[in-house]
């Protein structure tokens, strides 16, 4: 009865909050959904938390992070804080710091840019691209998890070290973190590759586990340093999947390349055209493939839809001439848009669970599969 009342009294105040949140807005501006749901998906070199004010004083706060990009003058080191938070003409954000070295620097923006969002050079009326390696957003909030990450290995291995096997099992959260480990090692890992090869993969897979795991609920949770959109990245997914993908091929046994450039099928579908082993060799590219769109599209998705409920409450303030048709529109869709905005949080913690453990389970399965002998022939 306790957590029903916390419900309700939670509903209550986000439908007394929102109102207020919208009628702050202008009736005739429309609310740029495409662009609430880039700006939390793509990636920035600053961190915006949220807007204070009005539409005419409007104070955003930001935690700026660091640059680091070699341009035609050399390596340079700066802060986010000096671009501009307006943009030009161009619909750029231009550098307005003290270094004039750094003066043709702009953030591009827009979907006419060729670099949307990056850092780009003007020189002789055109843009060069520099070298950049900044501390971005996606970056900073992969730092967060894998500090994260390592604590709550850590702390078990700690208690490991200082107790014997016949121990009590622990409690709390290093009980917790042992279950999960176990369960995953036992359940999955050893499940699809046997005793024999389990524990040589054991640590990168349980890695990709826990990674993706955290990494995932990290990015529901909306305040700092939660709410990146780290596994909704294409570019973190793509190392993971690339990095089983090296483990798949570079440790396969001779009988798994055999199979897959001299298949046992007829010979005709060998020779003179190599139809089998070319689509064997496809398909050793098709499996990181599915690894990597997998989760950055289930990941992204997640978030864009969490996005979305929350937009139709300022949409449907909009919506009318009216004040009583936008009062009367907007506050009965924040009822809904709360509630399905509830429903797909919770929703996106069973997600975040389910993608870990796919990825890991087929990781496991890849690698498996690369780890085949000899046919021995069937007995008589």
């Amino acid at each position: 009865m306790k957590y029903i009342k916390q419900f309700f009294f939670m509903m209550l105040l986000l439908f007394t909050v929102s109102p207020v949140l919208a009628r702050d807005m202008d009736k005739k501006a429309n609310v740029d959904v495409k662009e609430i749901l880039w700006g939390h998906i793509k990636d920035s070199y600053d961190w915006h938390i949220t807007d204070l004010g009005n539409e005419q004083q409007k104070r955003p706060v930001v935690i700026h992070l660091p640059i680091i990009v070699k341009t035609t003058t050399g390596w340079h080191v700066f802060c986010s804080s000096a671009f501009s938070e307006e943009r030009d003409a161009n619909g750029d954000r231009p550098y307005v710091g003290e270094d004039p070295a750094l003066k043709n620097l702009v953030i591009k923006s827009g979907e006419a840019a060729q670099n949307p969002n990056k850092i780009v050079e003007k020189v002789g009326g055109q843009e060069v691209k520099p070298f950049d390696i900044s501390i971005t957003k996606t970056v900073c909030v992969l730092f967060i998890n894998a500090i994260l990450l390592l604590i709550c290995v850590l702390v078990p291995a700690s208690w490991c070290r200082k107790h014997k096997v016949d121990d009590p099992a622990p409690s709390g959260f290093t009980g917790l973190m042992h279950m999960l480990v176990m369960y995953v090692y036992n359940d999955v890992i050893k499940a699809a590759m046997g005793e024999h090869d389990a524990p040589k993969y054991a640590p990168w897979l349980l890695t990709c586990f826990f990674f993706i795991f955290l990494s995932n609920l990290m990015g529901i949770v909306p305040f700092p340093p939660g709410g990146g959109n780290l596994t909704g990245n294409i570019a973190c997914t793509c190392f993971l999947g690339v990095t089983t993908f090296l483990i798949t091929n570079l440790t396969g046994s001779r009988e798994y390349w055999k199979d897959i450039f001299w298949p046992n099928v007829p010979t005709w579908l060998k020779v003179p055209v190599p139809l089998m082993p070319f689509i064997e060799l496809f398909g050793i590219f098709t499996k990181p493939l599915a690894l990597i769109i997998r989760l950055f599209a289930n990941m992204m998705a997640g978030h864009a839809i969490a996005l979305a409920f929350a937009a139709i409450i300022f949409i449907m303030f909009g919506i009318g001439e009216s004040a009583v048709v936008n009062w009367s529109a907007g506050g009965g869709m924040s009822v809904i848009s709360v509630a399905m905005s509830v429903f797909m949080m919770l929703l996106e913690v069973l997600v975040c669970f389910i993608q870990a453990l796919v990825f890991t389970m087929l990781s496991a399965v890849f690698i498996s599969l690369a780890h085949v002998h000899e046919h021995e022939p069937a007995e008589a």
